[in-house]
């Protein structure tokens, strides 16, 4: 079977301290981010701030950055604004975030009277507009923490019943600290935190789960040579190194993947393919440098569990 990387011998448990101190910095930002999207001071798209977004379109060609300059004489400076050209015709997508339930409800008005004054000659006709209330946005803030707890609750399940409960709190653990890890560069590199970002974190639960049960796999397979040798970190390191190659071909044709809809798939899906891109590599890391680091931890502090 072709292999990218062939009996390597690298010491990954060697030097796991200098991971754990990564790790530690890099779950700080996750730490402020949640505690951030929790006080309501994070860059909450109207998923979870309310507002409304509206869909329209001119009768002629409209520069994006005359209509953005339009609306910030209006008053509407945070506002984001997407340009879809159909049939030579200037279409756009407008989005506005709303503090109270009546902003919602005047903010499409508002905005229609603006164009019009902006833009005199130049007739601007709304297609859809669709507003969502802040106390909406409340709930559905609520139903999205509750969607990732669940979600962890059942990787846990499931890892322990395959392998062993410390396999399952490791590998629950670790795809938490890959969620507040994401979360916090995505707060850190001021991306608005949608339903779609939710979304993503979830998706990149799953994919950081799959790839520390294959080395959880062979680290049972292994476990035999531990029994021989007495060596666990031996043990974590050889599982680690048999199936490296499998690592990075899976995360580099997977990250090829994101990485095309990132550059065309266009602004609706970019910040969620960059959350995506995110996942792999902090993914990738974890299954090598957080759970089987942990797992070694947790043999010195209980010996006797696996002898």
């Amino acid at each position: 079977m072709f292999q990218i990387i062939k009996k390597t011998n690298i010491d990954f448990m060697g030097k796991r301290y200098y991971a754990f101190g990564v790790s530690a910095i890099l779950l700080a930002f996750g730490i402020v981010a949640f505690v951030a999207i929790f006080m309501g001071r994070a860059n909450l798209g109207i998923d979870f701030a309310g507002g409304t977004m509206m869909q329209g379109f001119f009768e002629k060609p409209v520069e994006i950055g005359d209509l953005r300059s339009a609306l910030s004489r209006s008053g509407y400076d945070d506002v984001f604004i997407q340009s879809l050209r159909r049939e030579q015709t200037s279409y756009f997508l407008i989005r506005v975030k709303a503090t109270t339930e009546e902003d919602v409800t005047t903010i499409s008005r508002d905005i229609l009277a603006s164009l019009a004054k902006e833009f005199p000659d130049n007739k601007f006709s709304l297609d859809s507009v669709d507003g969502i209330g802040p106390a909406v946005g409340k709930t559905l803030q609520q139903q999205a923490r509750w969607a990732v707890l669940i979600a962890l609750a059942g990787i846990l399940l499931y890892i322990w019943i395959r392998f062993e409960f410390r396999f399952g709190v490791v590998a629950t653990v670790t795809t938490f600290h890959d969620v507040l890890v994401v979360l916090g560069l995505m707060f850190v590199l001021q991306k608005e935190i949608t339903l779609l970002i939710v979304t993503a974190l979830l998706t990149l639960a799953g994919y950081s789960l799959t790839d520390t049960v294959v080395v959880y796999d062979r680290i049972r397979e292994n476990l035999k040579l531990f029994r021989k040798k007495g060596d666990f970190p031996s043990t974590i390191n050889a599982s680690i190194n048999e199936v490296l190659s499998r690592t990075i071909i899976t995360s580099l044709t997977t990250f090829a993947v994101v990485f095309t809809l990132f550059l065309v798939g266009g602004e609706v899906v970019h910040d969620f393919a960059l959350a995506l891109m995110l996942g792999i590599a902090v993914g990738t890391y974890s299954s090598v440098f957080v759970a089987s680091p942990i797992i070694v931890e947790w043999e010195k502090k209980s010996p006797k569990r696996f002898k």
